[in-house]
């Protein structure tokens, strides 16, 4: 059983590959939340998994609030998270485990994969071009490939790119990001909009409707800038972070 979130698609690509591999069923955690759905029953010998993108140098605080509400008739024997970054991933380890063992859970596994950059909500930050894009998938599924029949094995193992200053990112930037830079209020239209609809149907957690044929937001944002992104006509801003960075999707 493997849980995964994502937005543009980089966790999605690793959660059904690791699926696929593994043989087990897919839950989409917004969705699963959404429904009230956080009692579920292992198969014997059956892996818990979760995949999802790293948020500022830990799991989005969607995945910790889910995994907190999840209740399981019997303990996993073993759990596997696995997250995909920009460039590197902090104390990711750490936060997650912690989550879990509150929980009485251990876990077995996990490891980190590079993707494209998603994430350009501030000043200074970018996508990456397209060839350096290319060679970070590549490199994911070149790992992938080696990393999966480890889950398979059921082997115990962590390869986690940490990066530098992770207590600081971690533990002092990440509470100031969820608190502070997941405000949609800044995001907004420009007149290029061409009231398609795209981004309500794309925003795992329904968090927009459209007014007029425009989107309005409503206040539940994760920043996972799935709206932006997958706009066809680049019509979605939020403030000037995003002016003349371009979109980015995996698969596109």
């Amino acid at each position: 059983m493997l849980f995964f979130f994502s937005g543009c698609g980089n966790s999605r690509h690793v959660a059904e590959t690791i699926a696929a591999g593994l043989n087990g069923s897919l839950i989409f955690i917004p969705e699963a939340a959404r429904e009230g759905r956080y009692e579920y029953e292992l198969a014997k010998g059956e892996s818990l998994g979760f995949v999802f993108p790293v948020y500022s140098w830990a799991p989005p605080k969607l995945v910790l609030d889910f995994i907190n509400k999840m209740s399981l008739k019997t303990d996993p024997d073993y759990l596997y998270f696995a997250c995909t970054c920009g460039d590197e991933c902090g104390l990711t380890e750490k936060v997650f485990r912690k989550a879990i063992e509150a929980k009485g859970w251990s876990l077995s596994a996990c490891f980190s994969v590079q993707m494209p950059e998603t994430y350009i909500g501030m000043p200074g930050f970018k996508l990456d071009t397209a060839e350096n894009a290319r060679r970070k998938i590549d490199a994911a599924d070149a790992d992938l490939k080696v990393l999966v029949p480890r889950l398979q094995n059921k082997e115990k193992f962590s390869k986690m790119i940490v990066g530098s200053l992770a207590w600081a990112k971690s533990r002092l930037v990440n509470p100031g990001f969820n608190r502070f830079a997941t405000d949609d209020r800044k995001y907004h239209t420009t007149e290029a909009c061409i009231h398609c609809g795209k981004c309500l149907s794309v925003c795992p957690l329904q968090n927009i409707t459209l007014e007029d044929g425009r989107p309005v937001w409503h206040g539940h944002c994760t920043m996972c800038m799935a709206c932006y992104h997958h706009c066809p006509a680049n019509a979605i801003q939020y403030g000037k972070a995003t002016e003349g960075k371009g979109q980015y999707c995996f698969g596109k």
